[in-house]
């Protein structure tokens, strides 16, 4: 899906003033109400933008401890360990991977000892093989898109 400078500084909005109603945005840009809103569908609809909701803090909620897990699966049985990981509230993301691994998960937890009740729980599912776990000590980059979407702007405007 092509990306237009237009489409960019809409996506900036968004990441930098979330909270803003369609109508000020088109206030901000310049651009009429229906053009913005008409962009706003296409974007949700070529999966551009992926949700609305509000991000919210694992640490704030009481799982301060952030762990990422790789796990082993039985060759034939990725998506069997996929679905049994979805049933794992303490899972946040999952990935299938190349590497060391099959799967890639971030798991957050209260603290050391329920992260270490959760790999254990992860280890007796049917199909995991082992698992690897990193734990995170700070966050040094939080998760963004904003320097990513500036840089595509920035091309969409040389072209």
């Amino acid at each position: 899906m092509a990306v237009d400078e237009l489409d960019t500084r809409i996506l900036r909005l968004l990441l930098e003033q979330p909270r803003t109603s369609v109508r000020e945005y088109a206030r901000i840009l310049g651009v009429a109400r229906g053009t913005l809103q008409a962009r706003l569908d296409r974007l949700e609809r070529d999966g551009v933008i992926t949700g609305t909701g509000p991000a919210l803090s694992a640490a704030a909620l009481g799982h301060p401890v952030l762990a990422f897990v790789h796990i082993e699966v039985t060759q034939g049985h990725l998506d069997d360990v996929g679905d049994e990981l979805a049933a794992v509230p303490e899972i946040v993301e999952a990935f299938s991977i190349t590497g060391g691994g099959d799967l890639l998960t971030r798991v957050v937890a209260r603290d050391n000892a329920h992260l270490e009740d959760v790999i254990q729980k992860l280890i007796s599912l049917p199909g995991v093989v082992r698992t690897r776990t990193e734990v995170a000590l700070r966050e040094r980059v939080p998760h963004r898109l904003l320097p990513l979407v500036e840089s595509i702007g920035r091309a969409a405007a040389r072209k």
